[in-house]
């Protein structure tokens, strides 16, 4: 066992501005959705967004408003990379459609353009792009499906908080997205997330359904007399309290996101070496996407390498981790949805890839003792072969 300090796989960044305007939040005696705390972050989301932005209680809620929002029902399908949270097909499956999964791109392991244009049918009611670790999809070639066939685009973005590609932010650019401020995102409240209306002719509907069916958010505007129930819909609010703690986040969301970027940084010159010598393999930032450093991974040579990696690492007091078990081979995968075309590089890289801890508060020398152990495991004869 190392004498040093262990180094978790993630610490949430707080400070004394979330204590305080979590104190200000309670003494304000508004603690239930769209009070003073729910509208300064609604108006910052909006600013930083260009369009109109609703809170809602995670990135799931904000998956299955948009759901409801695209008219998904039984029979329809619709289209998404395998390699992706659970929620991603949740939210569907939730309507009675059918998950379809296709392959990412090797790079980036983003859903690949070619697989969702071969895996459209008549029945496609939807297609779900997902930006891994904060680097944008090919959204022109995925929008340009969509139009196409004519059904939704639906970003999600749980992972793309500040990110961009082509200049602007990740999940304003389709119809509908979906971003999350859970504990392990960028920008957190422990439990949180936004939906994103980019179509704006989906917004009145949409506060409707968060607002469990009732036409209240047009009553608190004036707009009518009183509130009653006038659709299907769901309680998706984020609570103020969980706001305040968010405003703090967002205020500083810059400074957060730079140190993310300066400890990825680090990480990515130290496996330089290990990269030129056909060890690892390490991300593809492509020209043109602005990434947020949500994650940093690498890809290892085979299955077997990772497993003894994340051992030894462990011994060492650093917790790495693996990421998603593929939806397609899931036991709920293969009930709920269907495969289109080949997955092989789902199958492979999800085997390899292995995540390093990464929070704003990481020190140079816990980064620093992180790559020297994983320079010292890889050099290891049973991982010494090529990726």
């Amino acid at each position: 066992m190392s004498n040093h300090e262990h180094v978790p796989f993630n610490r949430p960044h707080a400070g004394e501005g979330e204590i305080e305007h979590t104190r200000k939040a309670i003494a304000q005696g508004h603690l239930s959705c769209d009070g003073a705390y729910s509208r300064r972050c609604q108006e910052w989301l909006e600013a930083h967004y260009g369009v109109p932005v609703l809170l809602v209680h995670s990135c799931t809620a904000a998956l299955e408003l948009s759901a409801l929002l695209a008219g998904v029902g039984p029979g329809d399908e619709v289209i998404m990379p395998s390699y992706t949270f659970v929620s991603t097909a949740n939210a569907f499956v939730l309507r009675g459609a059918t998950p379809v999964f296709v392959d990412v791109e090797p790079e980036t392991l983003n859903v690949d353009p070619a697989a969702i244009d071969a895996a459209t049918t008549d029945r496609t009611r939807a297609i779900v792009p997902v930006h891994y670790a904060g680097v944008g999809c090919r959204m022109d070639e995925i929008g340009a499906i969509g139009d196409d066939i004519g059904v939704a685009v639906i970003e999600d973005a749980a992972q793309g908080v500040m990110a961009k590609l082509g200049g602007r932010p990740l999940g304003a650019l389709s119809s509908l997205g979906a971003i999350s401020f859970h504990e392990t995102k960028n920008v957190t409240c422990g439990e949180g997330g936004a939906l994103i209306v980019t179509d704006e002719s989906y917004f009145e509907r949409a506060e409707i359904l968060r607002e469990k069916g009732t036409n209240r958010s047009r009553f608190a505007r004036g707009q009518v007399d009183k509130y009653t129930w006038v659709d299907i819909g769901s309680s998706y609010g984020l609570s103020d309290l969980a706001a305040s703690f968010l405003w703090a986040q967002l205020e500083r969301a810059q400074e957060i996101t730079a140190t993310r970027l300066a400890v990825w940084h680090r990480y990515h010159e130290a496996f330089a070496a290990l990269e030129g010598e056909g060890l690892v393999r390490r991300p593809v930032i492509p020209e043109g996407r602005e990434h947020n450093a949500h994650m940093y991974y690498l890809i290892l040579s085979d299955a077997a390498a990772r497993t003894h990696a994340l051992a030894l690492l462990a011994q060492r007091d650093v917790n790495a981790v693996f990421h998603y078990v593929p939806l397609h081979s899931s036991p709920a995968g293969r009930y709920f949805g269907r495969t289109a075309g080949s997955l092989a590089h789902t199958e492979s890289l999800s085997e390899r890839l292995i995540r390093l801890p990464l929070w704003p508060d990481m020190t140079a020398d816990m980064v620093d003792r992180v790559t020297g152990a994983l320079e010292d495991i890889v050099r290891q004869p049973l991982v010494r072969t090529s990726v």
